[in-house]
Order: C-alpha cells, then sequence, then structure tokens
C-alpha cells in the first residue's frame, strides 16, 4: 500500500490525503463541528454549511440552460438534466429497471425485500421510506404547515401544494403519447396510461380483484374492513372515501358550484350535473342486453332489470306487498297514509305522485300535444294517446291467466286480478275497512267527511 495513504481504523476504507481521511472520520464519531448560525442544523463538512445556508437566502446559482430552472446545488442541477435527456444510469440487479437517481434505486429496491425499516410511534404503522413516514405522521398531528399564496388553502405536504398550485395557473405539463390527453401530475399520466395498456398492477388480497391504481386498491380494500376514516366535522357521518366526504360536506353548506349551460341549473356533484345534461341531448347510454331498451341512467337500467328476472326486493311493511323499484314502493306506501306531498298552484289540489301533479296542470292549460290520425281527438298525454288508439284496432294486450279475461290497460288487469285473490290493498286509516281499489277507498272516504247533525 502507497505510504502515503491513510487508512480508517473502522472500515479499512483508504484516503489519498490526510483532509480528507479526517472528514470521513467524523461519519463514525457522528461529529458535526460546523452549524447554521439560522437553524442551528449541524454539518460534518463546511462545505454542505454553505451550501445548506442558501436555503435561508434562497440562493440558486445554478441553472438549466434548456429550461432555465435553477438550483441551490451543482448535483442538483446535474440531476435534473436527466428529465431533458432522459437518462437513467442506475439500473436493479433483480429486475433491471433503470432510474435516473440512485434514491430511487434504493427505494425501489426495497419492493423486492419488502423491507419497513420505519415505523410509527403513534399507532406502529411501518414504512419503506423515510419522507412517508414524515408524511404519514402529520395524519396524526392534522399539522398543515404549506399554505397556498393564492387562495391561503393548507397543505400537509409540499408536493399537495405544488399540485395544487397547478389548478390556478390550469398547467397540464405530462402529456400522453398516446391520445395526448394532458394532465397536472406526472403519476395522474402514469395511472392514466393503464388504461390503454390495460394493465392493472395492484391485487386485493381478499378477493384478487385488481386495480389500474394503489388509491383505488386501498379504497377497494375498506369494502372488506367496513372502515371510515374520514369524518364530517357538522354531523359526523363517516365515510370510506375523502371524495364522498367533499360531496357530503356541501349539503351543509348547500354551495352548487356546477350549472348547467343551457337552463343554468344548478348542482352540488359534477355526476349531477353530468346526467341532467342529458335531459336536453336526450342522450341514454346505458342499454338493456335483453330488449335492447335505453336508458339515461345506469340506476334506471338495474331496475329496468328487475322486470325480466322478477325480483322485488322492497317490500310493504303494512301489507307485505312487493316491489322491484324504491320508488314504487315509496309510492305505494301513501296509498296507507294518505299523503299527498305534492300540491298544484293553481287549485292546490295535492297528488301522491310528482307525475300525476304534472298530467294534472295539463288540465288548467287545455294543452293537447298528441292527436290521433284517425279521428283527430287529441291528447293531453302520449300514453292516452296509446290507450285512445286501442278503441280503433281493438287491440287487449293484457290477459288474465285465470280466466283469459282481456284487457285495454295494464291496471284494468291488476284490479281484475283482485276478484280473483280477494287482495284489498287500500285501507281506510279511519275505520279500517280494506277496498281492492283506490277509487273506491276514495269514495268511501267522503262517507267520515259528511257531517252529521
Amino acid at each position: 500500500m502507497d505510504k502515503n495513504c491513510f487508512v480508517c481504523n473502522v472500515c479499512s476504507k483508504a484516503f489519498s490525503y490526510k483532509g480528507s481521511f479526517n472528514r470521513h472520520y467524523l461519519v463514525h464519531t457522528n461529529e458535526k463541528p460546523y452549524s447554521c448560525d439560522v437553524c442551528k442544523k449541524e454539518f460534518f463538512l463546511k462545505s454542505s454549511l454553505i451550501t445548506h445556508s442558501r436555503t435561508h437566502r434562497n440562493e440558486k446559482p445554478y441553472s438549466c440552460d434548456l429550461c432555465n430552472k435553477q438550483f441551490s446545488l451543482k448535483n442538483t442541477l446535474t440531476k435534473h438534466y436527466r428529465v431533458h435527456t432522459n437518462e437513467k444510469p442506475y439500473s436493479c440487479d433483480v429486475c433491471n429497471k433503470k432510474f435516473s437517481y440512485k434514491s430511487a434505486l434504493s427505494k425501489h429496491f426495497l419492493t423486492h425485500t419488502n423491507e419497513k425499516p420505519y415505523s410509527c410511534d403513534v399507532c406502529d404503522k411501518k414504512f419503506s421510506y423515510k419522507c412517508v413516514l414524515s408524511k404519514h405522521f402529520l395524519t396524526h398531528t392534522n399539522e398543515k404547515p404549506y399554505s397556498c399564496d393564492v387562495c391561503n388553502k393548507r397543505f400537509s405536504q409540499k408536493s399537495s401544494l405544488s399540485t395544487h398550485h397547478k389548478s390556478h395557473s390550469n398547467e397540464k405539463p405530462f402529456s400522453c403519447g398516446v391520445c395526448s390527453k394532458t394532465f397536472s401530475q406526472k403519476r395522474s399520466l402514469n395511472a392514466h396510461f393503464h388504461i390503454h395498456t390495460n394493465e392493472k398492477p395492484y391485487s386485493c388480497d381478499v378477493c384478487s380483484k385488481q386495480f389500474t391504481l394503489k388509491a383505488y386498491l386501498n379504497t377497494h380494500c375498506r369494502t372488506h374492513t367496513s372502515e371510515k376514516p374520514f369524518a364530517c366535522v357538522v354531523c359526523n357521518q363517516q365515510f370510506s372515501q375523502k371524495g364522498s366526504l367533499k360531496k357530503h360536506f356541501l349539503t351543509h353548506t348547500n354551495e352548487k358550484p356546477h350549472s348547467c349551460d343551457i337552463c343554468y341549473k344548478q348542482f352540488s356533484k359534477k355526476s349531477d350535473l353530468t346526467r341532467h345534461y342529458r335531459v336536453h341531448t336526450n342522450e341514454k347510454p346505458y342499454s338493456c342486453d335483453l330488449c335492447n331498451k335505453q336508458f339515461s341512467r345506469k340506476h334506471f337500467l338495474n331496475e329496468h332489470l328487475r322486470t325480466h328476472t322478477n325480483e322485488k326486493p322492497y317490500s310493504c311493511d303494512i301489507c307485505g306487498k312487493k316491489f322491484s323499484q324504491k320508488t314504487n314502493l315509496t309510492t305505494h306506501c301513501r296509498t296507507h297514509t294518505n299523503e299527498k306531498p305534492f300540491s298544484c298552484d293553481v287549485c292546490n289540489k295535492q297528488f301522491s305522485q310528482k307525475s300525476s301533479l304534472k298530467k294534472h296542470c295539463l288540465t288548467h292549460t287545455n294543452e293537447k300535444p298528441y292527436s290521433c290520425g284517425i279521428c283527430s281527438k287529441a291528447f293531453s298525454r302520449k300514453y292516452g294517446l296509446n290507450l285512445h288508439f286501442r278503441t280503433h284496432t281493438d287491440e287487449k294486450p293484457y290477459s288474465c291467466d285465470l280466466c283469459q279475461k282481456q284487457f285495454t290497460q295494464k291496471n284494468f288487469l291488476n284490479v281484475h286480478l283482485r276478484t280473483h285473490t280477494k287482495e284489498k290493498p287500500y285501507l281506510c286509516n279511519v275505520c279500517g275497512k280494506e277496498f281492492s281499489q283506490q277509487s273506491s277507498l276514495s269514495r268511501h272516504f267522503h262517507t267520515h267527511a259528511i257531517e252529521k247533525p
């Protein structure tokens, strides 16, 4: 060995210069002789202190020739250049994946070892990276040290603030090479790209369902654990997703930020506005595979499918009658309570169904837009025209399975069936008498209202 070589007696590392050897030895003694006058942070090397001091002065002497971005450290500028050159000099020995930074390779390697050396002192949750532990700890302290200069909104992470700033500038620097869609975050672009590759790298340990994003997997896992970590500060209602909490909070503020460009009706949720637009466009994107009937909302399609399966999951607590749709059950219940929540603005007549009120309102306007092509008789509703047309065709499409009697309308058949079943679903809430038809109950109800001297 060279006589001028200085060898560390702790780790046997050799140095050509005594100064280099002395600086290295501080690593073993943990001695940090250089201290910052502003924040008291200590350093092994004086050069590290000088570099650190620039963070307080916001001094950035190194500038990128390509995008003019400035840096306080020369090696940070060197690493930044790789953004432009796409150079990835660090390669994983296990899977050969390449990285632009050595630190990124070190973090990636933990995915192979599953090592999680950093543990939270509060909840004992473990993490592969120290920076992730630091971010996690803020969930316990609720600390939000980063504030937006524009709207004063606060964030627990600096990266979240940077992302938020783009919402003011509408900056979307990341573009998809396949469909040219742009994004404000690189991770959003990476997640979007899975749509084109159909890659779903995240799998649920319980049911093996796969997802394109880890965030989607985390949200899905709560369906197994029933965990609801997001609570409303007003009513304490809990939610499994942060987005659901944000939408819920609008019910307290009555804020409706989404407005229709056509009729200016406002909505608290963007999804509600999207569905509303279909009223104007008459778009029906959901189609039944059995009968090809189309619907504007998936919820309507799901309810319609029950007409094919004869599934009736909603049951009346009073008479036990079952329904395929919850709205039909709600309407039916009013036959027991005699509730009529919909009132006419002209004559104050009340109705149990909103559709009945709309039909009634046409009696005031005398509007009859539907006309028979045979006898020119006009109707206020298209349904009325269709029924009338059967008087010309003598069509009776509804038949009783028990006696084969035929009817022009389905509700006539339903009323007729009660002559066989002896069913009387309409109950007088005054005397308890039962009736097979709503009209019979209405006539009977007047007997209670007759004044007796």
